[in-house]
């Protein structure tokens, strides 16, 4: 059964969106140069100065670089400082089992939640050992079932890896491997509205036959828009607020930090 924090008559909430933190078991781990922990922490202290009344926290993957207990241990200490509930799901760099151990005694991997008058859907992506992502059987089921089950909310389906072509032609090939099936399920529900998702380190606002397609910076390093091979961006870590209208509207933003200096370390694999 799906969780359900606030009624349907509430007018409007308020989710944020944190995303591709990469976070090590060391408290000073670096990704690509930057030391992820304070990128995230910086992170957090925009968003709890920008954000009052928070309903609900969304973390879509690669909370952890390096799948160890401590990283997600931290991850959850950091983000429950912004004192709202909280999902997470799974990106390519996370170990589910590790991320179970971690969430023990709460409903933070809990798929489906309620919101006033939307529902919340997060799909695992994650293909365990692998980059790219597929849904397999039983997530594109449980997206069915979810759908079928409320007709009269509007949905807001989360996943890791990006559905559509984004442009940057390296990630082509590290995408969702079965975009096609995702979009045939959504196809056939109206109260689809928009899609959400981490993995490329930038910021995207599209529509689909009119449901909002959105991706999200990290909370880390970016990744430059629009390009050929891996380049990191110059765009600072942020961070993404939705607010979800009882009448299905959805009005969103990025929200970015400012005075990170580092040096790119491109002798960097695996990001």
């Amino acid at each position: 059964m799906p969780s359900s924090l606030l009624s349907a008559a509430d007018s409007s909430v308020l989710l944020v969106q944190l995303s591709d933190s990469h976070l090590f078991a060391e408290a000073d781990g670096k990704l690509l140069g930057m030391d992820t922990r304070d990128s995230l922490q910086q992170v957090i202290q925009r968003v709890s100065e920008e954000q009052a009344d928070i309903d609900l926290v969304l973390a879509t993957g690669d909370l952890s670089q390096d799948a160890s207990p401590a990283s997600y241990r931290r991850f959850r200490q950091m983000s429950e400082t912004l004192a709202a509930p909280a999902r997470w799901l799974a990106g390519n760099h996370d170990e589910i089992p590790v991320m179970e151990d971690a969430c023990s005694g709460s409903d933070l991997l809990e798929p489906i939640v309620d919101l006033g008058a939307w529902r919340i859907v997060l799909l695992d992506s994650s293909i365990p050992g692998a980059v790219p992502g597929l849904l397999d059987a039983e997530q594109l089921e449980l997206l069915e079932q979810a759908l079928r089950e409320a007709p009269q909310r509007h949905h807001l389906i989360c996943l890791h890896h990006h559905p559509v072509d984004i442009g940057c032609a390296w990630m082509e090939p590290i995408g969702l491997r079965n975009a096609d099936a995702l979009f045939a399920v959504l196809d056939r529900y109206s109260q689809v509205r928009a899609v959400l998702w981490g993995h490329v380190h930038q910021e995207i606002d599209r529509q689909r036959n009119g449901v909002r397609l959105l991706a999200s910076p990290s909370t880390c390093v970016q990744f430059a828009p629009g390009s050929e091979e891996f380049c990191v961006g110059a765009e600072a870590p942020g961070y993404r607020w939705l607010r979800l209208h009882a009448d299905g509207r959805l009005d969103t933003g990025v929200s970015r930090v400012t005075g990170i200096d580092f040096e790119v370390d491109y002798s960097v694999k695996g990001y």
